[in-house]
């Protein structure tokens, strides 16, 4: 008898560890069909991550009593298209980002890939992460800056800055975060109720003699403040990061309200290469409930002060049909226009200068 008094402590002992701790495994599969044309030429693929960034993910959450508890979180890129994983960076530099022979990049967790640790008073995350300056541009665009509909100041800003898809526009790797009232070891693109607050250091690792003043290349801070409450939900975002070729500097806000009947929201950035190349952009978008979906609807457009001032301007226009909690159907038509020399284009078609392009995304999403 007391040997089994004795097995059942443990066991209960065990079952309340055990409750005190949780892993989660979740996915996203979006796949689609892009249909693109340009001044120069067209381009059919079947493509992913339309509406929804195709992803597979590990998270995990401790609990270590006194209101403290430690966290992982482990989130893969997929190109469900082709089996491909996506690259990561590994020092916010193009030196960092080395691409795999075709058909060999396997899995990387270049989304998100953190450790971090809370309390009450906020979270302190290490590791590669989304920056600060980024949460706004996609927070408040109707399309999710996912797909043929994603803004164009991510288009056009993000290619402006040095090193382009391995900058720190979207993601930082060797980062440091702290996140107020965002929700334990949560994505922090919303904020909890109220003030919400990310402070983010990020270093590119290099050694501090590196030649041609590259030391602090990849070093950069970030901040973003924001506030929800009711229908209302407002952020500012300011980031620094440095480059020998021209520091970068971002600054944006953007701002939503709910109306009940559709979702207006609207976005301002700048940024920065240097001390003399400016870009500006600006969003105004909405989403609607209609049908059993969701209606989309955005005009956003940038423009740099380079010579002739290039100006490229998006309309986009989406709906989105749920076909239960996990499974969603989609279509997305988009046009640019260009003017002052711009010359970007929709769907990886070649852009010709003040020429437009049209494209267009049909496909499906599911989540489990």
């Amino acid at each position: 008898m007391k040997k089994s008094l004795v097995a059942l402590a443990v066991l209960a002992a065990s079952g309340a560890t055990m409750a005190q701790s949780s892993v989660t495994i979740w996915g996203v599969v979006d796949a689609g069909y892009t249909q693109a044309e340009s001044a120069v030429n067209k381009r059919t693929s079947i493509s992913t991550s339309n509406i929804s960034s195709s992803q597979l993910g590990f998270r995990g959450n401790e609990d270590l009593g006194g209101g403290m508890a430690a966290h992982f979180w482990l989130e893969a890129s997929l190109a469900n298209d082709t089996g491909e994983g996506g690259r990561s960076n590994s020092n916010n530099q193009a030196s960092g980002s080395v691409a795999a022979a075709a058909g060999q990049q396997g899995l990387t967790f270049a989304r998100r890939s953190t450790m971090s640790l809370s309390n009450a008073m906020g979270e302190i995350r290490v590791g590669r992460d989304y920056t600060p300056q980024f949460w706004n541009l996609t927070a408040y665009d109707p399309f999710g800056t996912n797909g043929i509909g994603t803004n164009q100041m991510l288009n056009s800003g993000g290619p402006l800055t040095p090193g382009s898809t391995t900058s720190t526009y979207v993601r930082a790797s060797n980062s440091v975060t702290f996140l107020y009232n965002h929700g334990k070891n949560a994505t922090y693109a919303a904020g909890g109720t109220g003030l919400h607050a990310a402070v983010q250091s990020y270093q590119g690792e290099n050694l501090s003699n590196a030649a041609g003043n590259t030391g602090n290349d990849g070093n950069g801070t970030g901040i973003r403040v924001g506030y929800n409450g009711g229908p209302i939900s407002v952020a500012y975002a300011n980031s620094s990061t440095t480059y020998a070729a021209g520091s970068v500097k971002t600054s944006n806000l953007g701002g939503a309200y709910n109306f009940g009947v559709a979702r207006v929201m609207a976005i301002t950035s700048t940024d920065k290469v240097g001390t003399a190349l400016e870009g500006k952009g600006q969003l105004m978008g909405v989403t609607v409930p209609m049908g059993g979906g969701t209606f989309k609807l955005a005009n956003s457009q940038y423009e740099t002060n380079a010579a002739g001032k290039p100006t490229t301007k998006k309309t986009a226009v989406g709906y989105v049909y749920d076909l239960s909690k996990r499974t969603a159907v989609y279509g997305t038509y988009a046009r640019v226009t260009n003017s002052g020399g711009a010359l970007q284009a929709l769907g990886g078609t070649v852009g010709s200068a003040n020429a437009s392009s049209t494209g267009t995304d049909i496909g499906f999403r599911h989540s489990f």
